[in-house]
């Protein structure tokens, strides 16, 4: 005899169900507003975030798979709505941690998120398709990963990730777009394609500090922000918004680019940040016998490691040394980086060890709260 089941089971078997944007149990965020059984016809009401939700399907989906696994249900009715305001507002109060203003949550006392600034002193350098398969390799091994694509006039990571459409709104919060396991957030996402932007100081600062402080980028492992070339004013707002990210300094091996990016990381001096280290990339390219071809010279990397270890004070590493791959450029124009498209390929294991160290570091205790109390005497 199939037992019958009950609402409870269903309830249950629902909370396996993870929102593929906020990255929680939807029983959790308030997304199922009632679970009746007429039989062994299980009717379930499911609340969205938003009239449109671009993930409705899924969400649909998964909720009938789970109810299904529930033993003795011989079928599921989903009865779909959308939050009131007020389960938007308390929504968007759990998810910013009882606030019910917008923070820039890495910047609290207890956040472990580990911040990367992916910077380069001039463009054309691959800062961008480092970043991207970075944040890729970092996410396949099993890291919660976030970009910010902060090169707000040259932004290129919507398409180096292949995310499409804009993210989902609740009133004033954004729920970033996930692809290859990857939440990103770009201006791209909001202007017309071809359209430039066409901002000053004052609108960049306040564009990165809505990225940083109205996303829900949820509980990350890495937050990477690809910067834009040079030592602007984007570069300054970050040191001030984010004033513990830590610098990646990208550049290739010629001397020209090589002292670029020195500056680049210089900045360091003035922001108090920390210099992570630098990434090498086109470093050679390889040739059908095995060996390298050095199109663009030799040695920058280590150049540029050498002379900012001088400058700061402290150890500045070289990361690695990326290889000249056409596999990297095409995996890129195709919306999945070379790290998952092509793992084998040369570029890519430069890349995927790169994003290994990173992973792998942890967040130092600046600014945080260590839960000591002063003790008088």
């Amino acid at each position: 005899m199939v037992p019958m089941p009950t609402a409870d089971l269903i309830r249950d078997a629902l909370a396996t169900v993870i929102d593929p944007e906020i990255r929680r149990p939807i029983t959790e965020i308030g997304m199922v507003r009632s679970v009746d059984l007429d039989g062994a016809v299980a009717v379930i009401g499911i609340d969205l975030t938003t009239q449109g939700c671009p993930m409705r399907d899924r969400i649909t989906g998964d909720v009938e798979a789970a109810a299904r696994r529930v033993e003795g249900v011989a079928e599921v009715r989903i009865e779909l709505g959308v939050m009131s305001d007020e389960q938007r507002q308390g929504l968007r109060a759990q998810l910013r941690g009882g606030k019910p203003e917008p923070v820039i949550q890495f910047t609290q006392p207890g956040s472990m998120t580990r911040v990367y600034a992916i910077a380069s002193g001039k463009g054309g350098v691959g800062k961008s398709t480092v970043t991207a398969n970075l944040a890729a390799a970092m996410a396949a091994d099993g890291l919660k990963v976030g970009v910010l694509d902060a090169d707000i006039f040259g932004f290129s990571i919507p398409g180096m990730l292949g995310v499409t459409g804009q993210p989902t709104r609740i009133d004033d919060m954004l729920l970033p777009p996930l692809a290859h396991d990857v939440k990103a957030v770009s201006i791209g996402m909001f202007v017309p394609e071809g359209q430039p932007v066409v901002w000053r100081g004052p609108m960049l600062h306040r564009a990165i500090e809505q990225f940083l402080a109205d996303v829900f980028w949820g509980d990350l492992d890495v937050l990477l922000l690809d910067l834009p070339p040079g030592t602007g004013d984007i570069a300054i707002s970050t040191a001030q918004l984010l004033p513990h990210a830590e610098i990646v300094v990208v550049t290739t091996p010629q001397s020209a680019a090589a002292g670029v990016a020195e500056r680049a990381g210089a900045i360091a001096t003035q922001t108090s940040q920390n210099v992570v280290g630098v990434v090498e990339n086109m470093a050679w390219l390889e040739q059908p016998d095995g060996s390298r071809l050095p199109l663009f010279g030799e040695g920058g990397g280590a150049t540029v490691a050498s002379r900012l270890s001088s400058v700061l004070g402290t150890d500045v590493p070289l990361l690695g040394q990326i290889p000249l791959d056409i596999r990297a450029r095409e995996a890129g124009d195709a919306g999945t980086p070379v790290v998952l498209a092509e793992p084998g390929s040369p570029a890519a294991e430069a890349m995927r060890e790169i994003a290994r160290a990173l992973g792998a570091r942890r967040r130092g205790l600046a600014g945080r709260s260590l839960g000591v109390t002063p003790v008088r005497r």
